[in-house]
């Protein structure tokens, strides 16, 4: 047990403390307030008696059975109280050392090194809607709430995972659905509990490759995605069959590689005071969409698949929420009634993911009305609103059922597509998420960014977001080109959305998104520039494809995240202070630009032989000053890299011009 902890920490230098407390949870559009009272803090002491470990209070009154055993590099300690009024509190107390850095939790967007942080394990909407929605209904917003810094502590994430990795090379998981805090001090990680855990997981390897892998060991594996979604750009249109047409014609025109248009609206929409809005009724909107069917095939037989969206909520208004409702499949307030949940601007009901007949009847909504009229993918949106009030058909306690909701809606689309068996032809990809979601969801992307540069909600952000979820055990992610959440004074620019697409053409896919006041926002064919910038980042992502796919399956394998930090593979001081940067895979460095108007910058390359991806410079490690003018992101590969053929022709490709 010496090795349970790097520096010789045994599991008797862990303290434990049970405890009684109560909590009231309210939620306004996503957004939760927590009010938490410790009733009762009891110092547990952990004995052995040669044959079990046990914790228990100075007065024997609770007992817990403590079971350790090992498997693959990972120390299993599994709970389970003996004696006493079970506890609603629990508290673990791990040494740390002041130089440590902390990463994971899930999905952090403001920081990605949570040393000093309290990350707060609770599935959320990630924007305070309710605080932003607000000034956005009355238009008195003064400046755009993306770029007002508020304490970390005061974020929300829409995945919030209780698992942590330490630069110490081990890593951290609680199995438990509850409320917790994880407090990240200098000399302890302090784990705050609702309840007390069934096991706790600690794993410990000489490489972050190696701990990733024993990770996804305890985790689960992510399902593989089709590989299709790397031939070409994903198109954002809203707004009928003619605007699919349109932007269609406009793109190809310009040369840009095709592979996928997504209509967010393919079920119909609504205009509301936060903009262009989807009618959640989850069937084809024929008026709004007439001859989609034969415009899908049309699409298809060019190499164009056709992706919609979904989500757990039904509009009120529409046909379906009449037939769930009258067969008592929405989950139920505390009248009977059903719970109306207002997200933006409009209220609607959610169907009871723990009613078993509400959960086969949402499947095959799915099945008959998304594959079979053909779509080849959708957005499976939203699972972080289940409130802690409601009225269930099944469940023990909706304080932890809350917590479950994101992997039990990933859960129902990957059975989806099992059962229909078009796992290999179909892509979904999620928001939200907790433990259970990395073995449902094929892929995530990080949520509903502002369309501007702020580092809490903007461009940068999703970087952090990425890398914490890759040291969470999640491996693929992406994000809007773009960005979405667009505000009176918060509008995306041309210039945005082209580096933004930069970032996209180095992940594992490209995806548009029109944003909710799409008049307002610069899209891909705002004019010639940003054309011909799309048709040549999408070339280097499509010449590219063999190499992520093949980033994509190591994921799949091994658990080892697509994107990566930059000191995944170099033990280097100075690269845990590069939150803005990340690797591509082994042998590519990527160094997005995240500043608006920056045309050089300055990178910190890992200690070994780069070789600049668009010009060909050779470089090495340590400190170097490079321009990035708009289509030559600073992006190198390793020289040694087996796949140096691959990307030189990305190089070939620059120099003989934009679409190539």
């Amino acid at each position: 047990m010496s090795d349970l902890l790097p520096g010789g920490t045994r599991i008797k230098d862990l303290q434990f403390w049970g405890g009684y407390g109560t909590a009231s949870f309210t939620m306004k559009r996503g957004s939760f307030k927590i009010k938490d009272r410790v009733q009762e803090r009891i110092p547990l002491t952990l004995t052995d008696n040669g044959e079990r470990l046990t914790l228990s209070d100075a007065r024997g009154e609770h007992c817990v059975a403590v079971t350790l055993s090992h498997s693959s590099g990972v120390a299993r300690i599994e709970l389970q109280q003996t004696a006493g009024e079970p506890f609603t509190r629990f508290w673990i107390s791990l040494p740390a050392r002041a130089s440590e850095r902390i990463f994971g939790c899930g999905e952090t967007f403001s920081e990605f090194d949570l040393k000093g942080k309290t990350a707060r394990i609770w599935v959320a909407e990630h924007q305070n809607l309710s605080r932003i929605m607000g000034k956005v209904i009355r238009n008195t917003l003064s400046k755009p709430a993306a770029n007002r810094k508020l304490r970390f502590e005061k974020y929300e994430t829409y995945y919030a995972q209780p698992t942590f990795t330490s630069s110490a090379r081990y890593f951290v998981h609680v199995d438990s659905d509850a409320y917790m805090e994880f407090r990240f001090d200098k000399a302890e990680h302090l784990l705050y509990l609702h309840t007390m855990p069934k096991t706790l997981y600690i794993g410990m390897s000489e490489t972050y490759e190696g701990l990733s892998t024993a990770l996804s060991g305890v985790l689960g594996k992510q399902p593989l995605a089709p590989t299709w979604i790397n031939d070409g750009l994903i198109i954002a249109v809203q707004g009928g069959t003619d605007a699919i047409k349109k932007k269609v014609e406009t793109a190809l025109a310009a040369g840009i590689p095709l592979v996928g248009v997504w209509s967010q609206d393919w079920c119909g929409a609504r205009i509301t005071a936060f903009g262009h809005q989807v009618m959640w009724n989850w069937a084809h909107d024929a008026t709004l969409y007439p001859g989609l069917e034969a415009l899908m095939a049309e699409m298809k037989s060019k190499g164009i698949r056709f992706l919609g969206y979904i989500n757990p909520f039904m509009a009120i208004e529409g046909e379906l929420y009449r037939f769930a409702s009258a067969r008592g499949f929405c989950i139920k307030d505390k009248d009977g009634k059903d719970y109306l949940t207002t997200t933006t601007t409009f209220p609607a009901a959610m169907i009871d993911f723990t009613n078993p007949q509400a959960y086969e009847w949402y499947k095959n909504v799915i099945k008959k009305n998304l594959i079979e009229f053909g779509l080849d993918g959708w957005m499976a949106d939203f699972g972080e609103y289940m409130p802690v009030d409601a009225q269930l058909f099944h469940s023990d306690d909706n304080t932890q059922t809350h917590n479950t909701w994101p992997a039990l809606w990933a859960q129902m689309n990957r059975e989806v597509l099992e059962e229909t068996g078009r796992q290999d032809e179909i892509f979904f990809f999620t928001r939200a998420g907790h433990t259970g979601t990395v073995r449902n969801s094929m892929m995530m992307w990080n949520g509903d960014q502002h369309v501007d540069w702020s580092e809490d909600d903007g461009l940068p952000s999703v970087i952090t977001a990425t890398l914490s979820l890759a040291m969470s055990g999640y491996g693929v992610t992406h994000s809007d080109i773009g960005g979405y959440t667009t505000m009176p004074k918060c509008l995306r620019e041309p210039e945005l959305l082209m580096r933004w697409a930069e970032l996209a053409a180095f992940s594992p896919v490209m995806r548009c998104h029109e944003g909710n006041r799409p008049a307002d926002n610069a899209q891909f064919d705002h004019n010639n520039e940003t054309l011909t910038h799309f048709a040549k980042l999408t070339r280097v992502h499509v010449t590219l494809k063999d190499y992520i796919n093949r980033c994509v399956l190591q994921n799949h394998e091994a658990g080892i995240p697509v994107m990566r930090p930059l000191f995944y593979h170099y033990d280097e001081e100075a690269l845990y202070g590069q939150p803005y940067a990340y690797l591509l895979g082994r042998d590519l460095a990527c160094y997005p630009v995240v500043v608006k108007g920056q045309t050089a910058k300055e990178v910190y390359l890992p200690e070994d032989e780069w070789v600049h991806l668009f010009t060909g410079a050779e470089y090495r490690g340590g400190k170097q000053y490079v321009e990035c003018p708009m289509g030559c992101p600073p992006v190198f590969y390793r020289k040694a890299s087996p796949d140096r053929e691959l990307f030189e022709q990305v190089k070939k490709l620059h120099d003989k011009g934009i679409t190539g």
